[in-house]
């Protein structure tokens, strides 16, 4: 017999990473600038990679600082520049190579006064707020965060945040990895650098996280949640939001307890995740089984990941929420009478491959729906000028305005849709599982899945090339095919891939960044075997339209 999945089981002492052994290889690996593998390339996060696999060093992170630098000299952004980190055993490391980097080249920076970790949306808003909305003009301010957000304990991240306060565009982020890239097969005699020492002396303290924390009641009603007196759980998952949440309990008077006090590099504490690997992936039921099995404790219970851009939602009548069902849920709730300040222009944004029930939400509210390319800096625009009142992907990742309709992040904020699910609750006396199954009822039943099919480089190329003319096929499971799309509906922009469309069913087909796969996501209102016929039929499709 087979041995049985450890999927959502506690993690082994096998199972953890040698910190001691990744942060060495960290700096005494040396990446070959010919393997691909081993060269700096930004994802839709950032730079991503192990000092394990020769993929994220000190010589990757001391060319990717310079290289920002020289980006942000060339658009003339002369402001300070806020760094942060999450717990990874790599970030440390990386955050010192960066700051040493940083003070060679006269900028000014700016990390947390307490010393300690820093999430994603934390370093948005300090950048948004520093900025006052601008994003030209002198003395503009932008970030730095080292996290590889959900991933396992060995790898290590780094993103560029600019003015605007949110990921880095592409154009930003090739011409950083193209720089990176240069100045690694040059030996790094490009780059400047001083002692760790004298750059930390250099470094100012920014209090991240009051200033974060105490503008919460400006994008959340606080007082509503407090009055409720509803009981929040809060799990950081071993991540950078773990002294947060504590403060908001204390800060805002909250009945919140946090579940898992604890940071350890090795997330010893963590259950496996679907592959069996410790991944702090708060969309995963197996990475988050701990918590689940909490659920009855809490009238709510929250995940965060790594960086804590993410989410999660458990109910104890619906366990984890889908990250589909929350982000429609969510979305009935705030353009459905709990902002009325927000303008009445503001439009929804969603990744092409979130749910199709978002589409039935807002054309249900008779607000616009605007669908992006996968990535969440292409809601940044939106968010920033205020004519975006929410931006969310499929994978958990979502922001939203304040309450008068100014910008909040332009970043995926977990801790602020964490915060959301209370407040759905405290205002309308019912979870937002029970809000999904009344969407359920009003629209019908999606089933929805991804899965991965096998492609090597040059068919991974050849379908983020693909024009909607190569595929050949009328019909999807059944149906007859409405739309083929390589271009985003809602702006134009490429996709990287395709997604074809029928009256109640899709698919989308996108290559993966670091594996040799390509991702099909698939979602039918007609049930789980119509979807699985999608999903067959998605690969022929595909297959037919690649030439293999």
């Amino acid at each position: 017999m087979a041995e049985q999945s450890r999927a959502g089981t506690p993690a082994r002492p096998e199972d953890l990473v040698d910190v001691a052994h990744l942060v060495t290889a960290y700096y005494t690996g040396e990446p070959d600038p010919d393997d691909v593998d081993q060269q700096v390339a930004f994802g839709t996060s950032g730079h991503r990679g192990s000092s394990l696999k020769t993929s994220f060093n000190e010589t990757h992170i001391a060319a990717t600082t310079q290289a920002i630098v020289d980006h942000r000299r060339q658009q003339g952004y002369d402001g300070p520049l806020f760094v942060g980190r999450d717990t990874h055993g790599l970030s440390e490391p990386a955050w010192a190579t960066a700051l040493e980097v940083l003070v060679a080249n006269d900028v000014t920076v700016l990390v947390d006064a307490r010393d300690g970790y820093t999430p994603t949306p934390a370093v948005s808003h300090a950048i948004i707020r520093a900025n006052g909305g601008r994003t030209s003009g002198s003395g503009l301010a932008d970030g730095i965060v080292v996290t590889p957000s959900h991933n396992p304990p060995s790898d290590g991240g780094f993103k560029y945040n600019p003015p605007h306060g949110g990921p880095a565009d592409s154009d930003a982020t090739k011409a950083i990895a193209a720089r990176a890239n240069e100045l690694i097969r040059g030996g790094l005699s490009g780059v400047q650098r001083v002692p760790f020492a004298r750059a930390r002396a250099a470094a100012q303290g920014y209090d991240f996280l009051g200033t974060y924390v105490d503008d919460l009641p400006s994008v959340l009603d606080v007082d509503r949640v407090r009055e409720a007196g509803v009981r929040i759980g809060a799990d950081p998952l071993g991540g950078a939001a773990v002294h947060y949440w504590g403060e908001i309990a204390e800060r805002l008077r909250l009945d919140l307890t946090v579940v898992n006090p604890l940071v350890d590099p090795t997330w010893r504490f963590m259950t496996l995740d679907w592959d069996e690997k410790i991944r702090m992936d708060c969309s995963s039921p197996s990475a988050m089984a701990s918590l689940i099995g909490r659920k009855d404790e809490y009238d709510i219970a929250t995940g965060n990941d790594a960086d804590a851009d993410r989410h999660g939602i458990v109910t104890p009548d619906g366990g984890l929420m889908n990250p589909n069902h929350f982000l429609a849920v969510a979305i009935g709730y705030l353009f459905g009478g709990a902002r009325p300040d927000w303008p009445e222009t503001a439009r929804i944004g969603k990744t092409l491959v979130s749910s199709s029930m978002i589409d039935r939400v807002a054309a249900s509210l008779g607000k616009p729906l605007v669908e992006v390319p996968v990535g969440f800096k292409w809601f940044v625009p939106g968010l920033i000028d205020g004519s975006f009142g929410f931006g969310g992907e499929e994978s958990a990742g979502a922001s939203f305005l304040r309450r008068d309709g100014s910008t909040w992040t332009t970043d995926k904020d977990g801790i602020l849709l964490a915060l959301l699910a209370s407040e759905i609750l405290a205002a309308t006396g019912r979870t937002p599982s029970q809000h999904y199954a009344d969407l359920v009822a009003q629209h019908g039943e999606p089933a929805y899945a991804r899965v991965d099919a096998p492609a090597d480089r040059e068919q991974k190329a050849a379908l983020a090339a693909l024009s909607p003319d190569a595929v050949t096929a009328t019909s999807l499971a059944g149906e007859e095919i409405t739309g083929k799309l390589t271009e985003a509906p809602g702006n134009g922009a490429a996709i990287g891939g395709l997604k074809v469309t029928t009256g109640s069913a899709w698919f989308a087909a996108r290559p993966s960044g670091t594996e040799d796969v390509y991702k099909i996501y698939a979602e039918s209102f007609r049930g789980p075997d119509h979807l699985a016929e999608v999903q067959a039929e998605a690969k022929q499709v595909v297959s037919a339209a690649l030439g293999s």
